[in-house]
């Protein structure tokens, strides 16, 4: 059943759509509403792997080509983003099926950021991604 409440008051409407699941009354719920709220959820998950990696990789990129900028910044940075993806990638574990295409997303994600951070032009980074997905997420590594 429809509820003008969903546009009128999005937490009001997500805490009566709670009770009443939580009631059974599923007559009374908002069911379209609801599975696109949850579908969007899993959007928003997917969107998180991708912004994660692509902190990841903008760091290994500035890494790999601006050797004499590297520091400490950079190393924990790659570090912290790997422990957040494998927090993520815990919560969310059917979201490694995606990493391939995740990665690749976020390798265009970070082309742009490293052009514009490093000041280098487009054509010294690789179209692709230089590394596979383990060692992405491989605790210590990092390019050389």
């Amino acid at each position: 059943m429809p509820d003008d409440l969903y546009d009128r008051d999005f937490y009001a409407w997500a805490n009566r759509q709670a009770a009443l699941l939580r009631a059974g009354d599923l007559s009374a719920a908002d069911i379209d509403h609801i599975a696109e709220e949850i579908e969007s959820m899993g959007r928003s998950e997917k969107r998180e792997l991708v912004n994660r990696l692509a902190i990841l990789l903008l760091h290994m990129l500035k890494w790999q080509f601006q050797p004499g900028l590297r520091g400490n910044s950079w190393r924990l940075g790659i570090k912290e983003q790997r422990y957040r993806l494998a927090d993520h990638l815990a919560d969310n574990p059917s979201l490694k099926a995606r990493l391939p295409n995740a990665i690749a997303d976020a390798y265009r994600l970070a082309l742009v950021e490293a052009e514009r951070e490093a000041g280098l032009p487009e054509e010294t980074f690789p179209e692709s991604c230089l590394w596979p997905v383990e060692k992405l997420l491989e605790q210590g590594f990092l390019p050389d």
